[in-house]
């Protein structure tokens, strides 16, 4: 008889002819992996702590009675506020079905499981065998991998009405659904059966943030979408979001927004289109948020973090350019004023864009971005913006020159990036013009800095052996699987800045894009990660 599990939502295919390897286990530590591009099936056990998973565009929460399992082509990355810290297993494995590879899975999102040691145990052992360097342990640990699958499969836990975190979720879907009500702790603790004080602790701890902020943030996020859509008075909108005093919610507005509704008003009265990243950082710089742009928890991670409720049409920032057609066909249905794009499109793309509305090309090889700012600026017609923020900038640079001469003295800098088997020198434009043209850095001896963007050897990387390196592993597994290999090599070992504990990693978000907003991120993120070196 066939042993199909019919009985439990994440359980959907017969299991009579899979196989499941597992391919790597991590542990980790401290409660933060950046979001990555997923080749492989992951599943994720936490040990301890409390945190949060992003998977695709998707938040969830992560704790020991909940596991989660990843599909292929999927991004994820895990974040966490918990003072207690956050430890989890991240386990990469395959699905075989006759010996044929499949990105399906009979597990799959996220699974609730009973609280209980056994699967830190089973995790525990897997780690141990799988690191082993016997191969015969490492085949022991295969088999601690299904037996992990199994207790998965034969402990999922319904969730019962009395459950804390149901509760807990039907309050923030009261919350979200009744915002213009007058709502009060004790109310929300009454529906969730908890006392005022539990439920407040619980809350936070859950969600990373008090129940007041959340209903304040709910009602802003509203208002915001009653201010794009309607030319209704601002008295009006405060009573639509739950406020009688449109005074106090001006103020509760500006200290969520950073900017009185008013101001937000004015800037959104026209429909214009941030088409690519970068333009939504120039955007950003001038102090406008666009009505459309590309954002994706991977691609994009600040800006979606940031922004994500301001805008309210997201386009598909998934590999960048990739649903460029998906894309167009939303902007097609909005009905945008203006689109702002880079010049790096094919003319296909183009002449698509040119039919929904009038679209300004910013050319991305022929000027930098200071200059791309200012004409983004005059086609908006806010000249004074770029130039205030240019100034401003400027201020902010030769201040960090000042605090990073003190902290590297004659110290080379070397900025790298391995994608996939390869060294990169200097991978991005931008991160030349701040590091050695602003910032004024000492590059090592033999690197041009006029030069970006170049393939150098292992070799090549021994001879320039700089006092430091920033270093930016392209989150995607070939790159994380070379990386792996290459960081316990001799080579790398022997290098000078390896040996001093000199090797900073850096993120491909700020430090890939090419914008204002960009450029004056690398200089705040260069200071950060500096400045725990410089001597007391």
């Amino acid at each position: 008889m066939s042993n199909t599990f019919l009985h439990d939502e994440h359980i959907d295919i017969s299991l009579d002819h899979l196989l499941f390897k597992i391919r790597s286990i991590e542990y980790l530590r401290g409660g933060r992996m950046e979001q990555q591009l997923i080749d492989s099936h992951v599943l994720i056990i936490v040990k301890n702590g409390v945190g949060r998973l992003t998977m695709d565009l998707h938040d969830y929460l992560l704790k020991q009675d909940i596991v989660h399992i990843a599909l292929p082509g999927q991004t994820i990355g895990v974040s966490s506020k918990d003072v207690d810290g956050l430890d989890l297993y991240v386990i990469k494995f395959e699905v075989f079905r006759d010996a044929v590879p499949m990105d399906s899975c009979p597990l799959k999102g996220e699974i609730l499981i009973y609280p209980q040691t056994q699967p830190i145990i089973l995790c525990d052992l897997m780690y141990t065998h799988c690191r082993s360097d016997l191969a015969l342990e490492r085949f022991r640990g295969q088999f601690v991998f299904q037996e992990l699958l199994y207790w998965i499969m034969t402990n999922i836990r319904l969730s019962p009405e009395t459950d804390s975190r149901t509760a807990l979720d039907r309050t923030k879907a009261y919350i979200e659904s009744h915002y213009n009500e007058n709502l009060t702790i004790e109310q929300l603790a009454r529906m969730a059966k908890v006392s005022p004080k539990y439920y407040v602790d619980l809350f936070k701890k859950t969600y990373g943030k008090s129940a007041i902020d959340y209903v304040t943030e709910v009602r802003v996020n509203c208002a915001k979408q009653f201010m794009v859509q309607s030319d209704a008075r601002l008295r009006d909108i405060a009573h639509q979001v739950g406020y009688n005093d449109e005074f106090y919610f001006s103020r509760r507005f500006k200290q969520e927004v950073g900017v009185s509704p008013t101001a937000y008003m004015k800037n959104r009265r026209r429909k214009i289109v941030a088409y690519s990243t970068p333009i939504l950082g120039q955007l950003l710089a001038l102090k406008m948020i666009p009505y459309a742009a590309p954002l994706h928890p991977k691609w994009s991670a600040y800006y979606y973090k940031m922004y994500r409720k301001d805008i309210p049409l997201h386009l598909s920032g998934y590999r960048f350019n990739k649903d460029w057609e998906a894309n167009i066909e939303a902007l097609s249905q909005s009905g945008p004023d203006m689109i702002i794009s880079l010049d790096n499109l094919d003319s296909h793309e183009k002449e698509k864009l040119e039919e929904i509305a009038p679209v300004s090309f910013i050319p991305l090889m022929d000027i930098n971005w200071r200059e791309q700012l200012q004409l983004t600026a005059q086609l908006l017609e806010v000249s004074q913006e770029a130039d205030s923020w240019l100034h401003n900038y400027d201020q902010k640079v030769k201040f960090a020159r000042g605090r990073l001469n003190q902290i590297l003295s004659d110290d080379t800098v070397l900025v790298m990036s391995v994608h996939k088997e390869c060294y990169y020198l200097c991978p991005a434009r931008g991160m030349r013009d701040v590091l050695y043209d602003d910032l004024q850095l000492n590059p090592p001896s033999g690197f041009d800095p006029a030069e970006y963007n170049q393939i150098m050897t292992a070799d090549q990387l021994a001879q320039f052996d700089a006092d430091r390196i920033l270093l930016n592993i392209c989150q995607e597994p070939e790159s994380l699987r070379y990386w792996e290999l290459f960081q316990s090599s001799s080579l790398w070992q022997d290098l000078k800045a390896v040996r001093r504990n000199h090797v900073h990693f850096i993120s491909s978000d700020p430090w890939r894009e090419y914008s204002a907003y960009a450029c004056e991120r690398i200089v705040d993120d260069l200071l950060k990660l500096l400045d725990g070196d410089r001597p007391n």
